[in-house]
């Protein structure tokens, strides 16, 4: 028996099932940790039930304080009976164990807090009336109450026939006052983000352009009046649309719908403020899957609101995929080429080891270095000197010269290039040396062999090296603290104002979102869900771009193949 189990450890068999096993629990890992974002992500788009109840706990005085909640659960836990007592309630301590539910009661402006803990065994009278609205708002967050009345011009619209007929005449007239704001908030937000843009990049400009003839002494009376008559012409359009602004803003805030909130707390809303408004406790199947799809696609094509615990994301997303694409722009060729010297040209000595070893040892520096090294030598030496040479009219404010798309794919380049030369090299390490000596034994000179047959046999490798550069790069966040990512960005870096792609304009992204809105936001309950379905988007946007490296690796491999024969 001892001889068998000695020829057996001997073979290996142990270390074959150890791997297995190490293998099979990192797969459940994954697919566990993405279960989890799924779950606790996606569900937050789902449109819950609206429950309406009395909550009456024991006070000190051991009277019973009766007070209505209208809201949505969220979750419910178990506490230690010793634990509530210790924070004013007095509870029975002897029962062990207290089930408390987390509501989200919204109302902010209201209650001051969006979310509150009750304890199920003092909460009773639990009903879902079917006549509570939910509303998704611009401010203050979510809106739960029943509909009393509208308002137009500040004057009450009365509703005829019974109250059924008062109730569903009114809800109608309240989804068709709705459906007219959020038409005439598109309408504005053209005028502010786009024309008034534009008008405003078109100031600039005309600025700038007045101040580089100044300084280059070449502001001439003609030059002169030639911008005055420009400036003049943008002011014109510029009045024109604050005109139809000012119109837009009353006309939007001509309505407002009164409600009542929970404890028969009256307040007024403008139609300006709301961006969803529906009935959850009458929706169907359908009705849910349509508002669930609806609040999905708003995180993935609006913008942020309310200190990014409410709407989109799709700046961050875009500043993502914008900020990996030039990133592979820049490291790609420096990587190559690096690689190819290495290989091909430096002769193989202690100097090309050392720089090897150099190589491989700057992929283990941690990841903030390198962004302190981007600020210090990207932004405040070279896009200083950018700022000094080409846009010498804009300083004392700078142009390249503060932290900013460009330098963010700059710094993470730098960073991911050593993962590109190491694979590159292993590539082009595989080639037989026979290929290039055919090559050059049929004529051809050493770059024409370089160029025509060993990158194109070692592109297989090149896109490994950069399908690992983009999933480091993607999901670094460190380094871009320092050079140009920001919590808000007024706008995107790629518009429709020349020159189109604005690489010193700052940006967001997926990663820094998620810190910022797990870490450093005052509503952290509103924030957690936005949290897993954000890491649960970046993981996917990073799969997306890896894959499509995956697939161009896979056609080259095909492509090539007749060459490895």
């Amino acid at each position: 028996m001892k001889t068998q189990m000695s020829t057996w450890m001997r073979r290996g068999t142990p270390w074959v099932w150890l791997n297995a096993g190490a293998v099979a629990i990192s797969i459940l890992m994954v697919v566990g940790l993405l279960a989890l974002l799924t779950v606790r992500g996606m569900s937050h788009f789902w449109p819950r039930d609206v429950m309406q109840a009395n909550y009456a706990p024991p006070t000190s005085s051991g009277e019973l304080l009766s007070t209505q909640v209208i809201g949505e659960f969220v979750e419910s836990e178990m506490v230690i009976s010793a634990q509530i007592a210790s924070s004013g309630i007095p509870v029975n301590e002897a029962q062990g164990f207290y089930e408390r539910q987390l509501l989200k009661l919204g109302n902010r402006d209201l209650t001051g807090a969006d979310f509150t803990w009750v304890l199920s065994d003092f909460v009773h009278d639990v009903e879902y009336p079917q006549n509570v609205i939910a509303l998704e708002r611009r401010e203050w967050g979510n809106f739960y109450g029943h509909l009393s009345g509208i308002k137009e011009n500040s004057e009450l619209i009365s509703f005829s026939g019974d109250a059924l007929a008062i109730e569903a005449a009114r809800w109608n007239d309240f989804n068709e006052r709705l459906e007219r704001a959020l038409d005439i908030r598109d309408d504005i937000y053209v005028i502010e983000n786009q024309e008034i843009g534009q008008i405003n990049y078109a100031m600039e400009r005309l600025r700038l352009r007045e101040r580089r003839l100044e300084l280059d002494q070449e502001l001439t009376p003609e030059a002169l009046a030639e911008i005055d008559s420009d400036r003049a012409e943008l002011d014109e359009e510029y009045d024109l649309l604050q005109v139809q602004l000012i119109a837009l803003y009353e006309t939007v805030n001509r309505d407002s719908a009164i409600f009542v909130a929970a404890n028969d707390e009256e307040t007024e809303v403008s139609f300006a403020d709301i961006v969803r408004a529906y009935k959850p406790n009458q929706l169907s199947l359908v009705g849910k899957i349509g508002t669930y799809f609806l609040k999905l696609g708003e995180f993935l094509t609006a913008e942020p609101r309310e200190a990014n615990t409410e709407g989109g994301i799709f700046p961050a997303i875009f500043g993502t995929v914008m900020m990996v694409m030039l990133m592979s722009v820049f490291v790609t060729p420096f990587g190559v080429v690096a690689a190819v010297y290495l290989r091909e040209y430096a002769r193989q000595g202690f100097i090309t080891r050392a720089i090897r070893i150099a190589v491989n040892n700057l992929a283990g520096v941690p990841s903030i270095v390198y962004g302190v090294f981007g600020l210090g030598f990207f932004i405040y030496i070279l896009g200083a000197e950018v700022d000094q040479i080409f846009y010498p009219e804009a300083l004392p404010a700078p142009t390249f010269g503060t932290p900013g798309l460009l330098w963010a794919s700059l710094t993470l380049a730098l960073l991911t290039v050593p993962v590109v030369i190491v694979a590159t090299e292993e590539g082009l390490a595989r080639i037989p040396r026979s290929v290039r000596e055919g090559s050059l034994a049929l004529g051809a000179t050493k770059f024409e062999t370089l160029w025509r047959v060993v990158l194109p046999m070692a592109s297989p490798a090149m896109m490994t090296g950069l399908i690992l550069a983009v999933a480091r790069a993607a999901g670094e966040v460190a380094p871009l603290m320092l050079v140009g990512v920001v919590k808000l960005a007024p706008s995107l870096p790629l518009d429709g104002n020349y020159p189109y792609l604005h690489l010193e304009q700052k940006f967001m992204h997926l990663g820094f979102h998620i810190y910022d809105v797990g870490f450093q936001s005052p509503n952290i309950e509103a924030a957690r869900p936005l949290v897993f379905a954000t890491a649960l988007l970046l993981v996917i946007v990073i799969a997306g771009l890896n894959l499509t490296a995956v697939a161009l690796r896979n056609h080259l491999r095909e492509k090539y193949k007749a060459l490895d024969v």
